[in-house]
């Protein structure tokens, strides 16, 4: 999908006034950072490291892994993209709603693709597929799964590849990366432009067994990750404990726009362990509210109704400053006043 992600203002020209599309942390990126990154500028003159050799040893140092466990990549769609060419021509779960590129990517590499809704996801069946792909916490519905480690024991004949690009956003999420010297069916994906507010730069890296990396290694593109997201990355591992965003704060915001929002009688708002949740709209549907959004108050929504089983009501908040969110709480009451 090319088209129909979140963070799509640049689509509509003008000036977006607040941003609830994108689940990507608000803040910005750390600080020291754009200093750091400019002090590597002169890095754009030569080629970058080939597969990012040196800040691939720092997160693997980071993780307690080998650096043959670990492939850092473009950002979490590169990372999709290649363990789909990986498993290419396998039976392949998707569990859904959840983000698209899974889907895409499997098609390009000709999966023969089923689809298991999260619900039933939950009950742990076992499955007759080669992989899955789970999102944990989930896009778009922000709901972490209670317990991958018995999923994984009692399905060990096929591939998870888990995406955990909003680990750090969940306080209940367990990451699977600690598992990974009991499971050799377990490939993780990480994501660091969400909670250092890099999507621009593309950032993330897959963790698994080293023959898989290996592999990976040889379909992957040489110089993939530029010069600027590896400078990037080097600065957030040689300063992580300083860098978090201050997720408990972001958490307890969220609680408070929930209360509010739901006391909007044209809205239904969806539970979340995240900062980002679904929301439905019981009037019109998502797409023309996400039009009288940005023509009205120039504020962003991403119309969720892209998304496989969701519906033409559905959309995505991600959690703002109590500031912003007050915007939308108000253009909402607006909307319904309108249209209810």
């Amino acid at each position: 999908m090319l088209h129909g992600h979140g963070d799509d203002g640049y689509r509509f020209g003008g000036k977006i006034s607040a941003d609830f599309s994108t689940n990507v942390w608000y803040g910005g990126e750390p600080e020291g950072l754009k200093a750091h990154i400019f002090e590597h500028w002169a890095d754009i003159n030569r080629y970058p490291e080939v597969i990012g050799e040196s800040l691939t040893a720092k997160i693997a140092s980071h993780h307690d892994l080998e650096k043959d466990q670990l492939l850092v990549t473009s950002g979490t769609t590169e990372s999709i993209y290649l363990i789909a060419q990986l498993f290419a021509g396998k039976k392949t779960t998707i569990v859904t709603p959840s983000f698209s590129e899974y889907e895409d990517a499997c098609a390009t590499y000709g999966h023969e693709m089923q689809f298991l809704s999260w619900k039933d996801a939950l009950e742990m069946p076992r499955l007759k597929t080669d992989v899955v792909f789970i999102c944990n916490p989930n896009n778009p519905t922000g709901f972490t799964f209670p317990d991958l480690q018995f999923w994984l024991r009692i399905n060990r004949q096929c591939v998870f590849v888990v995406d955990e690009a909003f680990i750090d956003f969940a306080p209940s999420a367990q990451s699977v990366i600690g598992l990974l010297d009991q499971f050799d069916n377990l490939v993780i994906m990480r994501s660091l432009t969400k909670a250092y507010a890099i999507p621009g730069l593309r950032l993330g890296y897959i963790v698994t067994k080293n023959e898989w990396i290996d592999q990976l290694l040889r379909i992957r593109q040489p110089w993939s990750v530029n010069a600027l997201a590896l400078a990037a990355g080097h600065f957030i591992f040689d300063h992580f404990e300083s860098v978090q965003p201050p997720f408990a704060e972001l958490l307890a915001d969220r609680v408070d726009f929930v209360a509010q929002l739901r006391q909007n009688e044209a809205l239904e708002i969806e539970d979340s362990d995240t900062h980002f949740f679904l929301a439905k709209t019981l009037i019109r549907n998502a797409a023309q509210l996400k039009t009288f959004l940005i023509d009205n108050y120039q504020i962003l929504i991403r119309d969720a109704g892209n998304f496989r089983s969701l519906t033409r009501q559905h959309f995505r908040l991600a959690t703002l400053s109590p500031q912003k969110n007050q915007l939308l709480i108000n253009a909402l009451e607006e909307w319904t006043k309108r249209y209810y």
